[in-house]
This record gives C-alpha cells, sequence and structure tokens, in this order.
C-alpha cells in the first residue's frame, strides 16, 4: 500500500520545537520594580584622528521614547505652527488670557451658574393667561433704517427720539399666548443684534430701554419670573455688545487689552465713548429701564475708573428701594447680584447690602396693595410666594459662595426676627453648604416647627432640609430625632403629590442611617399614601427615585429582599415600560454589587420574579438592542446562581429557567453553556470515573442541551453549540449522544445560507463556515467509529456534504478545507494520535494501524486530492491565474507539511505544485525563497534526506 501520509513521531517533533532553555540568575531583578536607564551621550570631535569621550548617566525614571524622538514637542501643533504662525498665535494668546482669567476670577466651577436655572424657570412658572406687550416695542421688529444717515443728523435727534419714546402711546398688542409672547421676545434679542450690527446704536438703546419697562409690568403675576429670564437675556446680550465695541477701540497696534487691564491703559475715545453710555442711560427718565440697563453694561465701568465697579453696585442697590412692587424688586435684586458676581465677585459687602435691604422691605409681601393685587387676578398667597423663590435663592446663593459658617447663623437669627418666615428659611437652606445645615438640623427643625404654614407649606420645609442631609450626615446622636420630626409632617400630607415628593428625599437619609426595619416602616407608608386612587400612577419617576435610592444603599441582595414591603412597593408599578425600567435598575445593581454566587431562596424567586417581567415585556416590535440589554441582565443573574456540589438542583433550576426565558435566545445560549460546564464540573469531581448515577446525570445533561438547541434560530449558533455539546459528551464517555450531537451538525451544514446577518449587515458565511469545519476535523480526530457505521463514517457524510453544498463562483474556501482534511487524514494514519479524550479509546486504539483502515484512508485522500487538482485546472484562465498560483503554493506546503514524499507520485506531485506557482509570475518571492530554505533545514534531520533530491527539483524562477 503506498501511504500517503508520513509517520510522526510527536514528541520528538515536540522537542525539537521547544525554545532553549537558558538559566537565569533573578537578583535584583523584578519585572514590576522601576527600571533604572542608563543614558548614553557621546561627543564626536571635529578634528581627524581625535578620540570620542562617553559620559553617562543614570535615570531612576523611565525616558519616553516617543518624547525623546520629539524634544517634548507635539508634531501637530508644529505643523499647524509651520502653517499659519498668526492664528497659532493668536490661539495661544486666547488660551493664555482665558487661564489667566480663570486663575484670577473668584467664582469656581463649584457655583451654579444663572445659565443652569434658565430652562427650569422657564419650564416651571408657565401660564394659560393671555399675556399683552406694548406696540411701541414691537415697531422695531423688522424695521430697518439706512446706516448712511449724516452724523450730525443723529447727534441732533438723539434725544428727541429717546424722549418720543418714553412719551410716545401705550397701546398695546392684546391676547398673546406665552408661546406668541416668548417668540415675540426673542424676535426683538434678534433685532436688538440686527441694530447694532448696522450701526444704529440709538435704535438698539430704544429696544433694550423698552424691553426693561415690560419687567414693571405684573398683570399676569406668575408668568413674571419666566418674563424676567426673556428679558433679561436681551439685556446680556445688549451688556455684551457694549462691552466689546469699548474694547475694540482700545486696540493700539492691533493688540488687545490683557484681562486684567487697567484704566490708565484705555485711550481717549474708548473713555469718551463709555462715559456717552452711561450719560444716555442716566437721561432715561422711568427708574427701572434706566436700573437694569445700567446694570447690563456695569462691567463697562473699567474702562472709567478702578473703583468704578466697587462705587456703582452700592448706589444701584439703593435704587432699587425706589421700586414700589416687592416682587419686581426682589428680581432686581437678583440681576445685581448675577451681574456683580460676574464682573465683582469679590464685592461680597454689596451683595449682603443687597440681601439685607430685601429683609428690610419683607413685609411689603403682606402689604394691602400686595393683598389686593392677587385678589384681582385670583392668585393664591402660597403660589405667590413660590414666585420669589428663583430670585432669593439666587441672591443667597451668591451671598453663601464660599461664605463662613457665621453668616449662616447671622442669617438663622435675622429669619427669627422676621417670624421664621417659610419663604426665607426654604431659601438659606437651599443656598448653605449642605455640612453647615446637617450640623444645625435640630435648630432649623425648631424653626420649621414655629413657622406660619399659610403662605409657604412646611413639607416643602422639611423637603429642602432633607435634600442637605442626603448630602451631609447630621449628628449621630440626633439622626433619630429628625427622621421622627420629619416624618410626623410627611405623613400626615394628605395630597399623594405633596407626600411623594418629600418621602422621596427622606427615603435616601433613612437608608443611608438606619436598618431595614426603618426603611421598611417608611416604603410601607409610601404604599399606604400611594395606593388609594391608584395615585402611584401620577408619581412614577418619584417612585423610581426611591426604588434607585434603596438598591443605591443596601448592596445585600438578601437583606433587600427580606424587607417586607419591597416586593409589593414593586407592584406599584403597573405601567409595564416603568416596571421593566426598574427592574433593569435592580438587575443592574445585582450584577454590580453581588460577589459571591447565590443559592437563598429569597434572592432566587425575587429575581425569577423580576426576570420573568422583563422577558414577558419583549415582544414583535422590541429593538435588538433592548433583548440584548434584557438578555444581558438576565444572563448575569444566572451565572450568579450556584447550588455548589447540589449538581441536580442546579439542573432543575436551568431547566426552570429555559422554560421561563424562552423568547430571547442568548439566553438559551447561556443556559446551554451552564449546563455543560455543569457536567464537566461532575466529571471533575469523579475524576472521570462516573458511577451509574453521575453518568445518569451528565446524560441528562447532554439530553437538555440536545433538545435546547433546535430552538436557536442562529444557524452558526446551533452549529458550534451541537459541535461543543459533542465534546462535553464525549468527554464524559457519552458517546452515542456525542455522534448523536455530530452527525446533527453534519446534517445542519447543508442549510447554511450564503450570506448571515452580523450586527445588522449582511457578511457572507464562507468565512465562518470554514472556521466551524476546521474546528469539526480536530474534533473528528479523537471521535471513534461507530461500531455498526463503518469506517469513518462521520468524515465521508461530512465530505459528502461539502461536495454537494453550493459555493461562491470566486471562492476558494471549498480546496482550503479539502486540504484542511488532508491534514486530519494524515493525524489519522498515525500510530498514535496527537491528543485523546481521556478514557476514550480513540481509532489508534480501535484499529491499532489495521492495513484496511489505512488502505481506506489512503482511498479517501486520494479522492480528496484529484478533486483539489480539478479546482486547479479550472483556476487556468488568465483572470484567475492569481488563485491558482496561491492555492498551489498552499496545497504544496500541506504535501510537504504531512506527506510522505519518498512515495514517488507525492514528490513529484508536490513538484508540479511548485512549477505551477510560480509558472505566470504571481508567486512572492520571498515566501518561495523562504520555503526553499525551510526545506533545506529539513533534509538535514535524521530520516529526512529525500529533502534534499526534492530541494534540488525545486527551481526558483524571476518574475522576468
Amino acid at each position: 500500500i503506498l501511504r500517503h501520509a508520513r509517520s510522526r513521531n510527536y514528541v520528538s517533533e515536540s522537542e525539537v520545537c521547544k525554545l532553549e532553555s537558558v538559566p537565569l540568575d533573578f537578583g535584583d531583578y523584578h519585572p514590576l520594580k522601576p527600571i533604572t536607564v542608563t543614558e548614553s551621550k557621546t561627543k564626536k570631535m571635529s578634528r581627524k584622528g581625535s578620540t570620542s569621550s562617553t559620559s553617562s548617566s543614570s535615570s531612576s525614571s523611565m525616558i519616553d521614547p516617543l518624547s525623546s524622538v520629539l524634544d517634548g514637542t507635539d508634531p501637530l501643533s508644529l505643523f499647524a505652527a509651520a502653517a499659519d504662525p498668526v492664528s497659532t498665535n493668536a490661539a495661544m494668546d486666547s488660551t493664555r488670557k482665558k487661564r489667566d482669567k480663570d486663575d484670577s476670577s473668584a467664582v469656581g466651577s463649584d457655583f451654579e451658574p444663572w445659565s443652569s436655572k434658565r430652562s427650569e424657570i422657564l419650564a416651571r412658572y408657565t401660564t394659560t393667561e393671555k399675556l399683552s406687550i406694548n406696540s411701541n416695542i414691537m415697531s422695531f421688529v423688522g424695521k430697518a433704517t439706512a446706516p448712511g444717515s449724516a452724523v450730525s443728523e443723529k447727534v441732533r435727534t438723539r434725544l428727541e427720539e429717546l424722549d418720543d419714546l418714553e412719551e410716545g402711546s401705550q397701546k398695546e398688542l392684546l391676547n398673546l399666548t406665552q408661546q406668541d409672547y416668548m417668540n415675540r421676545i426673542e424676535e426683538l434679542n434678534q433685532s436688538l443684534k440686527d441694530a447694532w450690527s448696522s450701526d444704529q446704536k440709538v435704535k438698539a438703546l430704544k429696544i433694550v430701554i423698552q424691553c426693561s419697562k415690560l419687567l414693571s409690568d405684573t398683570t399676569v403675576i406668575q408668568f413674571y419670573p419666566s418674563k424676567f429670564v426673556l428679558i433679561t437675556d436681551i439685556l446680556d446680550t445688549f451688556g455684551k455688545l457694549v462691552y466689546e465695541r469699548i474694547l475694540s477701540m482700545c486696540m493700539d497696534n492691533r493688540a488687545s487689552l490683557p484681562d486684567n487691564f487697567s484704566p490708565e491703559s484705555v485711550n481717549d475715545t474708548a473713555k469718551e465713548t463709555c462715559l456717552n453710555w452711561f450719560f444716555k442711560i442716566a437721561s432715561i427718565r422711568e427708574l427701572i429701564p434706566r436700573f437694569y440697563v445700567e446694570a447690563a453694561i456695569l462691567k463697562c465701568n473699567k474702562f472709567l475708573s478702578k473703583m468704578g465697579i466697587s462705587e456703582c453696585l452700592p448706589r444701584l442697590t439703593s435704587m432699587i428701594r425706589g421700586i414700589g412692587d416687592p416682587l419686581v424688586a426682589v428680581y432686581a435684586r437678583a440681576y445685581l447680584c448675577r451681574v456683580g458676581m460676574e464682573v465683582a465677585p469679590q464685592l461680597k459687602e454689596s451683595l449682603n447690602k443687597n440681601f439685607f435691604d430685601f429683609l428690610l422691605t419683607f413685609k411689603q409681601i403682606h402689604g394691602d396693595t400686595v393683598q389686593n393685587q392677587l385678589v384681582a387676578q385670583c392668585v393664591e398667597i402660597p403660589l405667590y410666594l413660590t414666585l420669589y423663590s428663583p430670585a432669593i435663592d439666587w441672591i443667597l446663593q451668591c451671598i453663601a459662595y464660599h461664605a463662613p459658617e457665621v453668616l449662616l447663623t447671622e442669617m438663622m437669627e435675622r429669619c427669627k426676627k422676621l417670624g421664621n418666615n417659610a419663604l426665607l428659611l426654604n431659601s438659606v437652606m437651599s443656598a448653605f453648604r449642605a455640612e453647615f445645615i446637617a450640623a444645625r438640623s435640630m435648630d432649623f427643625i425648631g424653626m420649621i416647627k414655629e413657622c406660619d404654614e399659610s403662605g409657604f407649606p412646611k413639607h416643602l420645609l422639611f423637603r429642602s432640609l432633607g435634600l442637605n442631609l442626603a448630602l451631609a450626615d447630621p449628628p449621630e446622636n440626633d439622626r433619630l430625632q429628625i427622621l421622627n420630626e420629619a416624618w410626623k409632617v410627611i405623613t400626615k400630607l394628605k395630597n399623594p403629590q405633596d407626600y411623594i415628593n418629600c418621602a422621596e428625599v427622606w427615603v435616601e437619609y433613612t437608608c443611608r442611617h438606619f436598618t431595614k426595619r426603618e426603611v421598611n416602616t417608611v416604603l410601607a407608608d409610601v404604599i399606604k399614601h400611594m395606593t388609594p386612587d391608584r395615585a402611584f400612577e401620577d408619581a412614577y419617576p418619584q417612585l423610581q427615585s426611591i426604588i434607585q435610592k434603596v438598591i443605591t444603599y443596601i448592596h445585600d441582595f438578601s437583606l433587600l429582599f427580606s424587607v417586607e414591603k419591597f416586593l409589593p412597593f414593586l407592584d406599584m408599578f403597573q405601567k409595564e415600560c416603568v416596571r421593566v425600567e426598574v427592574c433593569k435598575c435592580i438587575m443592574e445593581a445585582f450584577i454590580k454589587h453581588q460577589q459571591e454566587p447565590t443559592k437563598d431562596p429569597v434572592i432566587l424567586n425575587a429575581l425569577l420574579h423580576i426576570c420573568k417581567t422583563m422577558h414577558d415585556s419583549v415582544n414583535a416590535l422590541t429593538l435588538e438592542d433592548e433583548k440584548r440589554m434584557l438578555a444581558a441582565f438576565i444572563n448575569g443573574f444566572i451565572k450568579m446562581v450556584s447550588f455548589g456540589r447540589d449538581f441536580e438542583q442546579q439542573l432543575s433550576f436551568y431547566v426552570e429557567a429555559r422554560s421561563m426565558f424562552c423568547n430571547l435566545e442568548p439566553v438559551l445560549v447561556q443556559l446551554i453553556h451552564s449546563v455543560n460546564q455543569l457536567a464537566m464540573e461532575t466529571r471533575k469531581v469523579m475524576k472521570g470515573n462516573h458511577s451509574r448515577k453521575t453518568a445518569a446525570f451528565v446524560r441528562a445533561c447532554v439530553a437538555f442541551c440536545f433538545i435546547t438547541i433546535p430552538s436557536l434560530s442562529g444557524i452558526f449558533a446551533r452549529l458550534n453549540l451541537y459541535l461543543h455539546s459533542g465534546q462535553v459528551a464525549l468527554a464524559n464517555q457519552c458517546l452515542s449522544q456525542a455522534d448523536a450531537f455530530f452527525r446533527a451538525a453534519v446534517s445542519l451544514v447543508p442549510e447554511v445560507p450564503k450570506m448571515i446577518n452580523i450586527d445588522g449587515k449582511m457578511r457572507p458565511s464562507d468565512s465562518f463556515l470554514l472556521e466551524f469545519l476546521c474546528n469539526f476535523f480536530s474534533t473528528l480526530l479523537v471521535v471513534p467509529d461507530h461500531p455498526e457505521q463503518g469506517v469513518l463514517f462521520l468524515v465521508r457524510g461530512l465530505l459528502n456534504v461539502i461536495q454537494d453544498y453550493t459555493w461562491e463562483d470566486n471562492s476558494d474556501d471549498k480546496i482550503r478545507i479539502y486540504t484542511n482534511v488532508l491534514h486530519l487524514l494524515s493525524a489519522m494514519t498515525q500510530e498514535t494520535y496527537i491528543y485523546h479524550v481521556d478514557k476514550v479509546d480513540s481509532n489508534d486504539a480501535l484499529y491499532g494501524g489495521d492495513s484496511k483502515f489505512l488502505a481506506e484512508i489512503n482511498k479517501l485522500c486520494e479522492t480528496v486530492i484529484a478533486q483539489i487538482l480539478d479546482h486547479l485546472k479550472t483556476l487556468g484562465k488568465e483572470e484567475t491565474l492569481k488563485r491558482q498560483s496561491q492555492l498551489a503554493l498552499y496545497f504544496f506546503n500541506t504535501i510537504v507539511a504531512h506527506g510522505d514524499l519518498r512515495n514517488n507520485k507525492l514528490n513529484q506531485l508536490s513538484v508540479n505544485l511548485w512549477n505551477l506557482a510560480q509558472k505566470h509570475g504571481f508567486a512572492d518571492t520571498k515566501t518561495m525563497v523562504k520555503t526553499l530554505e525551510y526545506i533545506k533545514s529539513r533534509s538535514k534531520q535524521p530520516e529526512m534526506s529525500h529533502f534534499t533530491d526534492l530541494a534540488l527539483r525545486l527551481p526558483l524562477q524571476s518574475r522576468t
């Protein structure tokens, strides 16, 4: 019999291929210790014949090779500088100025800016009533004047225009909705910018004056905070335009002023222009527009004198005393604080004076004028007081920023003098640092108790206190008393929305400082208040927040699920999408915090219920990303379940999970892997020697996998799991079950489609099939033949499937597969296989090198080789010659590595393949040279002398 495969001695080949071992004296060496780098510097002398002197220096720090090459410079910056040095210098200058500004500014990143409050105010203070706006102001929208008017005409008419503006008719546009009103204000903002850009400064000033007048109008009082936000946006724009205009006039020789310039460096033209603006504003007759417009350009005082801002702030503060309406006045104070914090945050005394002035006039809120106004507009006093909150909160935030603790004490004393006014008390607790508030928690509770509840509800005060206690801890001895006092008030609230807004805040305090008993009491109280009339349906965000806070502080899930009211609390989430989100939060926390596998029945039952809720939410409209996320959460739970040595209980859990989560394919895949792992753990415990009981158990595991795999839709998921499960069955000596898996895999190969969906994109399946089959061949080496099925029945069956499979015309994967089959057949002819499965006799032991068995292998080899050669012939066309060259060399390497080249026919075939690879000039010369060198080196090994003759018969041809 002419054998095609050469005999292999795997042990000796392994020894030859091993790396040479060299003894190593570690000494003080350790791979994690810092490396000492010795840097050598060589100085070369210019004169001929001189010697070079070398100096060495050691450094304990590692040298960055990239930095050393670049001399610490960024190559992109160098390129940019070379391309445009002017713009680069400007960018560096602006960066430097910004850094200097940040360093010198007293307001840091921990100060919450006004811009972050803007959207909240606009969303909170809305109205359905009709609004009005002065028709004079709307005449500026879309009105364009030719900018080429003579300068003398402008000077002559400016004061006349301002007078006309103030004394003009006061017609109003009525019946505007809130959105219409906001659109008109936005149009005015744009008109201001357009007027300024077209050099119509008087028109811009007119717009700002008229907009400022709107802030004296409180006819729709509940909309006033939002109106303030909209109008002050226009004022901010105006102030910025004026400042930048004057700053641009200060440029000498195209160099701008430094950020911290002094008035002496400002030229006379800029100063005169700046004074002109202040004089124009001083001529405004009405107090409110004069105050707001001057405050908007407060920063421009820097151009006139060093003390300009510090002198103006007290004067503007005193001007506010002339505003009679307390609501209008407090927002004017808020705007002054806002501008003051931007331009001079260090002038805290003026800000404090501003607030103390407000306290002196605070009793105006309860005066007859205000009360009559509220009656006329049908506004209740509690609602009216909430209108003050944004302004007072902002003023106190400015005052409290980096303020000492003694200021809080002073504020508390002033609040007491005013009868513990709830509105002020609430703003004080919102403004000062949480640590200061928490340290005085009992004092604040005493003040809250004495507050008059008619104007500002006490539960809002307790909510503000609770927000502080969520950020800072009160004295330990006071904690329980604080909770009791707060909950006494909260639990008496009748309005479910008021109740849940407070309870949500205090749940965090409870979880943070108390045991599960107190948490359970709080949850029970929430259920009691929110269940009647299904009030929970209007409070899902707050209820979700409560769950989030509970799982944030309780990481022990056996403790969490032993809280009696936790699961009933979850039952309040009746809306499916909200319920699923809550379940996802709980599962995310479990996967993150559960360190050890668990078999706690309390945890398992609760989480199975939660996972079942997530699973049942999946329908035909569910997105694939959502399915993947849900499956990942459920898989994370499954991986954390372990019953230790109770393998039967573990399998029962997997069976139950399969029935519960059958709609999520990734979960089924995970269950199959988990059951296979369970079978292998059983084998490990029994050290491969199964008893009757464990043998029956692993067969049950195998049956679980065999039943589950067909329910999967992914073709390659099924193929790989059939193969993997077959390997597990083989390792556990379940030979007939392993055969069933492998036969199922073989029968599934023809169903592989040409294109498969990978991450939403269609991809050719050839490469995936090739990878699977190579893995399959490696397994088939150790699979023993079935006594009733004939020699190599699985290999023959797989070859028939590969032969009948429809491959792409431009694909050579079929031939690459056949080449890998030759590797398998070569390994099967060896007396002892390269690897085995413990306690499973492979064909080397079953046949013992029987000649009939080897003859069958040789027949298969000849058939496969014939198929490969036929395919090479079909690649003889000009457009496929490159593929022919690559395949010929690939087949040649296979013969050299696995074939018996003492066989003359095989030897001649290898020479022909070598020549074919080079025939049309498509072979890579370097590869051919290295291959030939390898053959020559092989010829020097024992029993490989025939490689010498082969090397002589392999010519190297040039591309030409």
